[in-house]
């Protein structure tokens, strides 16, 4: 069981200067419905880090009784690398992927994505082995623009890392199904839709949703699980569905929402059993 979300990191404002968009309260409610949901593995985006907030990833990670591991992208925005460390601390903000797993985590790496011509504008994407009962599995997390050439990128890397198990290949990819980049991640190259294997005529929203709102606001889907068979697992996907989906009424009468993005979750069967 497999959910990827993108938490709406509340920007530099969180941290000694505030709760940027309230982000203590949403991390409340994130891990309320996580632990409810109890996924073996879970992707995040825009995990930050910051004096004040500390470290989101390790903070929701140390609840929940994960492990985890955290590819801060911010602090990658120049080649070389210590100038890129300097501007996330004077910014008190670092922000990026991270995977979250109740199997141990074996080995891990990040990869700069192209930047597509936007310069100023880091991705990752993340890759954790996790050992499970049933052998080495390859998790990925990322949070990419909506260019193709990321998209290329990351199912060349994906396929370099194929293993007898599924690979699981989550994120936020700022492109809808049908788009030029979902389109150049997932065509010939082997890997599933989660959601849409499970869910063929639904919707699937995800973003935008307003944080303080009365009603839901989605109205596309860019959050992905994607499941590329392996070796010797096929890696049938047996449901998925949005999740992270449901406000909270505060005391002043604010409907607060958990992110801007919902999250989804699939369950992936590995030979004769679901996990």
């Amino acid at each position: 069981r497999v959910v990827t979300f993108n938490l709406l990191h509340g920007g530099a404002s969180s941290g000694l200067r505030g709760d940027g968009q309230r982000l203590d309260l949403r991390l409340e409610m994130v891990v309320h419905e996580l632990r409810a949901l109890d996924p073996d593995v879970v992707a995040l985006q825009e995990a930050s880090t910051g004096r004040g907030r500390g470290n989101v990833a390790e903070r929701l990670a140390r609840q929940l009784g994960l492990q985890y591991v955290h590819a801060p992208a911010t602090s990658r925005v120049f080649p070389l690398r210590f100038l890129g460390s300097a501007v996330a601390w004077l910014l008190n903000f670092n922000e990026g992927p991270a995977i979250l797993s109740r199997f141990p985590i074996a080995a891990w790496e990040a990869w700069d994505l192209p930047r597509c011509q936007r310069y100023f504008d880091p991705r990752v994407l993340l890759r954790a082995e996790l050992r499970t009962p049933w052998g080495p599995l390859q998790a990925f997390s990322t949070h990419t623009s909506r260019d193709p050439c990321q998209h290329r990128r990351i199912a060349e890397l994906v396929a370099a890392r194929r293993g007898t198990l599924p690979s699981i290949v989550m994120g936020d990819f700022n492109a809808t199904d049908g788009s030029p980049a979902i389109a150049a991640l997932a065509n010939g190259t082997g890997l599933v839709d989660a959601f849409r294997a499970a869910n063929p005529a639904a919707s699937g929203l995800t973003v935008w949703q307003r944080v303080e709102a009365p009603q839901p606001t989605v109205f596309r889907r860019v959050d992905f699980v994607f499941v590329l068979p392996g070796r010797e697992a096929e890696g049938r996907v047996r449901s998925s569905r949005v999740v992270l989906d449901t406000p909270r009424r505060l005391p002043d009468g604010t409907t607060l929402w958990p992110s801007d993005h919902y999250g989804v979750l699939a369950e992936v069967e590995v030979g004769a059993r679901r996990w």
